[in-house]
């Protein structure tokens, strides 16, 4: 069902909202947000290479 690539893809997506919260928690809020921004970011990338290897145009 997941490959080796969707596990380290959720598992930067954890760190990056952990360490977000963490930052913004402890005080240290634009940190926070910056770091919290990643998350949809990794989310895009996974999804568009996601995409790209279903539709063939990126090989195993």
């Amino acid at each position: 069902m997941f490959k080796k690539a969707d596990l380290f893809l959720l598992l930067g997506v954890f760190i990056s909202f952990f360490v977000s919260g963490y930052l913004w928690f402890n005080g240290q809020r634009l940190e926070g947000i910056f770091t919290a921004i990643w998350v949809p970011a990794i989310l895009g990338f996974g999804i568009y290479f996601k995409l790209m290897l279903i539709r063939g145009r990126i090989h195993d």
